[in-house]
């Protein structure tokens, strides 16, 4: 049997602007049951998609430098709109590996659409970005990218209205005008944290618009592989069940509205300083 070393209990860093960012925790936990994992919410500066490039990087540099204080040996980082304009600067600042929502993203797309014809959706920060435009065209330049910022899509998670005729009046909303620009769409990119809790009305509405199935990809579940891939095969053979500790900048709601996207019971966050 595989000795386990002491740096394999080096924990994976993830941070978001917010809670969301517990939507890749999630994935994490189902991709790597046996790892220790550090989250850190940035939820007293939250959002970060309607802030300018330069105050998200900032924003983003501290909260590496937080979990890169902890000793992890891998970040990812959960917010798009962080992953789409400061990738580049935290990778530049980082002695582990750095793994944004953007890249797996663009590549779980390219895998599964049949058409080359992609949608994203995010946050007003992540499309204006272009950043999965970018990473889609680097990949495959014949495919089609159309983007659209769906920003009341957030509340409706956080609120709970995952489900119901007001979340599908919203995303109805949204997709139409996703679909009138590209209705050739076969895959959509939830490019936010916060989007998964809304998948399955967001598929129904995608279907029912576009008059064919759409495959929807999650760049959590997307991230969750990347890391995995990243760490490679033995770390994450540990039979113990990896711990999660959870820090925020606020802690207000948390108790509320941090299960909802953990998709679990959680202890509590610890309030810190950035």
């Amino acid at each position: 049997m595989r000795q386990e070393s002491s740096t394999d209990r080096h924990a994976i860093g993830v941070f978001d602007s917010g809670v969301g960012g517990l939507t890749v925790v999630r994935a994490l936990r189902r991709a790597l049951p046996g790892e220790d994992i550090i989250y850190l919410g940035d939820t007293a500066r939250v959002p970060y998609g309607n802030k300018s490039p330069r105050t998200v990087e900032k924003y983003s540099l501290g909260c590496q430098k937080f979990l890169l204080d902890r000793g992890v040996k891998l970040v990812l980082i959960a917010c798009n709109t962080a992953s789409a304009n400061a990738l580049p600067a935290l990778a530049a600042a980082s002695p582990v590996p750095v793994i944004g929502a953007v890249e797996p993203g663009a590549s779980s797309a390219l895998a599964a659409t049949t058409n080359r014809h992609v949608g994203v959706i995010g946050t007003l920060g992540t499309v204006r970005s272009g950043a999965y435009a970018t990473a889609i065209a680097a990949r495959d330049a014949s495919a089609k990218l159309t983007a659209l910022a769906c920003p009341l899509l957030v509340p409706l998670a956080e609120e709970g209205w995952t489900d119901d005729a007001i979340a599908e009046a919203v995303a109805r909303r949204y997709l139409a005008q996703l679909f009138a620009t590209d209705p050739a769409i076969d895959t959509l990119v939830l490019g936010c944290t916060h989007y998964p809790l809304l998948a399955g009305v967001i598929a129904r509405v995608a279907a029912e618009l576009a008059g064919h199935d759409v495959a929807i990809v999650d760049s959590a579940t997307a991230m969750a592989d990347a890391a995995r891939d990243a760490l490679g095969s033995g770390p994450n053979r540990r039979a113990r069940a990896g711990r999660l500790d959870c820090f925020a900048t606020d802690t207000s709601r948390l108790d509320e509205l941090a299960p909802r996207f953990l998709g679990e019971p959680l202890t509590g966050f610890e309030l810190v300083d950035l």
